[in-house]
């Protein structure tokens, strides 16, 4: 299933090399900390300050987790394509907004080192999960396979039962501009068991929104909420929709309150077995005038 992060039309970020797909294990490849399935993951960053990253290695979990991605959407951009792939690319969905709002914190960081966890990509996807989604009980970088300026974190949270932490989500960051110390910007997530994938990646978008995909599952109840990047109170929320099966389509309309701006995160996220959520998709949108 193609990640919805390659569904994209344009807006603002300058990005450079494409990964390849995060179906395999490629040489950039980071482990988040012990190889030691019981080692406790780091937790995510909250207000202005980082934990350090420890985390495990372990791999995604079967069971309630998703299955491992695939890659059939991924770009296959040439080692020059920093260059080449100019804005518009991908959506801003978090923790910046602009280009301009990420070099402002970079020459901050330059100067006294500030919001350091902006340079590791597995603490920006907790931190997505955990502080701007509000999935407090998503702690654990899991997995994070790098390659170039691109970045998929593997995150989720341990069981109670279980070796193995679960996975919930694969994010989907690049770094936001081309500097060495360009932080990491979370950009979509790659589908897996739940799929997000209407509206289209970047598509422009009015109220009501139809929302829909795919779901593998038993009982599952999905909800949807409009998010506006920047922005901790939502836009719009649709709950609860029943859904389960193989691979089977899901839809629903939600309606939301537009806000200024042109980038809207979308996401739906199902749960209530051994988490509130389990496993969540995100898209970026984009508001139609």
């Amino acid at each position: 299933m193609r990640p919805r992060t390659e569904r994209a039309l344009p807006l603002l970020i300058v990005l450079g090399l494409a990964v390849a797909g995060c179906g395999g294990e490629p040489s950039g490849t980071t482990p988040t900390g012990a190889t030691s399935a019981g080692t406790t993951a780091s937790p995510a960053p909250t207000g202005t300050t980082a934990p350090p990253a420890t985390g495990t290695t372990a791999p995604p979990a079967t069971g309630t987790t998703a299955p491992p991605t695939t890659s059939s959407r991924v770009s296959t951009a040439p080692p020059d394509a920093q260059k080449r792939l100019v804005a518009g690319r991908y959506q801003p969905l978090w923790p910046f907004s602009t280009q301009t709002e990420a070099e402002a914190w970079r020459r901050a960081h330059r100067e006294d080192g500030r919001e350091a966890w902006h340079l590791d990509p597995g603490r920006t996807a907790i931190a997505f999960a955990r502080d701007y989604l509000g999935f407090t009980e998503i702690d654990q970088a899991v997995k994070t396979v790098r390659d170039g300026l691109h970045a998929r974190v593997h995150v989720g949270f341990r069981a109670e039962e279980g070796p193995r932490p679960l996975v919930t989500a694969v994010v989907h960051l690049v770094r936001y501009g081309s500097a060495p110390d360009a932080p990491w910007e979370v950009v979509g997530t790659d589908d897996t068991s739940l799929s997000l994938t209407t509206p289209k990646y970047g598509a422009a978008v009015g109220s009501p929104l139809t929302v829909g995909g795919r779901i593998t599952g038993v009982d599952e109840s999905i909800k949807i909420q409009v998010r506006r990047p920047g922005k901790a109170a939502l836009l719009g929320e649709q709950c609860c929709l029943s859904a389960g099966g193989d691979d089977s389509p899901w839809s629903a309309k939600v309606s939301f309150t537009p806000d200024p701006g042109r980038t809207l995160t979308i996401v739906a996220s199902t749960g209530g077995h051994v988490a509130d959520v389990e496993r969540f998709a995100v898209t970026g949108v984009t508001i139609a005038r």
